[in-house]
């Protein structure tokens, strides 16, 4: 079954093509900068254990134009690696919001886009993106099946108690207001990952995905129970330009008292905070580099971005009543080996010790990097939100025993 997943953002369109049930692409790619002059296309081609990289620059005025260029580079006479379009079985779409109208992927019909739209309130950044993607898909990829995999739909299992606010009921009843989490597909990802690696379904985990956004969930046997974003995706921990929790009572004091208007609010605390509101720098590896030549900025928000993930930890076994892994991915927690050092240190009450020597140690392999008598694993698993989405459309289709 040949599957293309699309990851489509507000200007980019990141890409995969599987020809399942083998779980490696034969070829990926992303597109940059859709809309603005000199768009960049970088395609990958995998063949025989070998890489092909094509690059191009041109310009591409919108998401449309861009998924032309994906079926052109997909079927191309000397690089392609099918022959028409009609030989994609399915396409397979990230959704980031799924509402509570979504708990499972589903393969889209116009009922579903419809309840994608009405989200769009809810996710004004993402959806209307991830909509425009699939409307393109059904135009080029016509003989298609399309489904869709929402980045909220793991945290569906939490509790009551876990995604209410204390709020007025009807907050919650007539606005949907209430926490949904995100980052939903990669914490599935590694949760499976980590339950096969720990040769234990009924594994107690606390999943922490650091990238450029980040979020926690605490996860017992498979089933996420709490996470740290929330209605929207600014909640919890630290992010690059995110500032995470923060008392709301400043936003208040801003818009009532210094003057400021809830669109620069809402701008300062999405884009002008966290490590970049800390230090000018949202990349971590350029957070690092300050912090070798001795910036103090630097180091205190490298202390407070570890102390937030540490605080959750501690919650978060509370919440399990126990626990069996940590497991670290992502960009930041698959390679930054000084922050999950930071994070594990001092944390010998909940039995989770860390081998500084393996710690230290690169690999693109699933490992533990805890020492030999630590009560509580300490893992590192790459995550792949693309392998997970064409698996869970793989899945979905061969129980409807679509081939």
């Amino acid at each position: 079954m040949t599957i293309l997943v699309l990851n489509s953002g507000s200007s980019s369109i990141k890409y995969q093509l599987f020809k399942m049930p083998v779980e490696t692409p034969v070829s990926s790619g992303l597109i940059e900068r859709i809309g603005l002059e000199n768009s960049i296309i970088t395609h990958k081609i995998f063949s025989a254990g070998e890489e092909k990289v094509v690059q191009r620059t041109l310009d591409i005025a919108d998401h449309s134009a861009g998924l032309y260029e994906v079926a052109a580079l997909l079927t191309d006479k000397e690089i392609g690696v099918i022959k028409d379009p009609e030989e994609i079985d399915a396409v397979g779409h990230r959704v980031v919001h799924g509402g509570e109208s979504f708990a499972q992927t589903t393969i889209i019909t116009n009922e579903v886009k419809e309840q994608i739209k009405k989200l769009f309130q809810l996710a004004p950044l993402h959806n209307p993106a991830n909509y425009q993607g699939i409307e393109v898909a059904e135009k080029i990829f016509t003989t298609a099946i399309q489904v869709a995999v929402f980045d909220t739909a793991f945290h569906q299992t939490l509790p009551a108690r876990a995604y209410r606010y204390a709020i007025p009921k009807t907050f919650y009843t007539d606005m949907g207001i209430r926490a949904y989490g995100f980052h939903g597909t990669s914490h599935k990802y590694v949760t499976e990952q980590a339950i096969s690696y720990l040769n234990n379904p009924k594994a107690k985990l606390i999943t922490i995905h650091l990238g450029n956004g980040c979020s926690m969930a605490a996860v017992d046997a498979g089933r996420s129970v709490d996470t740290t974003m929330g209605f929207g995706p600014l909640s919890g921990l630290i992010m690059g330009t995110r500032s995470g929790d923060i008392d709301p009572s400043i936003i208040f004091y801003l818009v009532n008292q210094r003057g400021y208007d809830v669109e620069q609010v809402n701008a300062i605390l999405n884009k002008r905070s966290g490590m970049l509101g800390l230090t000018g720098f949202s990349d971590m590896r350029d957070v690092i580099e300050a912090i070798e030549e001795g910036n103090e900025k630097a180091k205190l928000a490298y202390e407070m971005y570890a102390y937030r993930i540490k605080k959750y930890i501690g919650s978060y076994a509370a919440v399990l009543n126990g626990l069996d892994a940590i497991v670290f991915t992502a960009g930041v927690g698959e390679n930054d080996s000084s922050i999950r050092q930071l994070i594990c240190t001092e944390l010998e009450f909940l039995g989770i010790n860390i081998d500084a020597e393996k710690n230290k140690l690169q690999s693109k392999e699933n490992r533990e990097i805890n020492t030999a008598n630590s009560a509580v694993k300490v893992l590192v698993i790459p995550t792949n939100e693309e392998l997970e989405i064409v698996k869970q459309c793989f899945k979905l289709l061969k129980s409807k025993q679509i081939n």
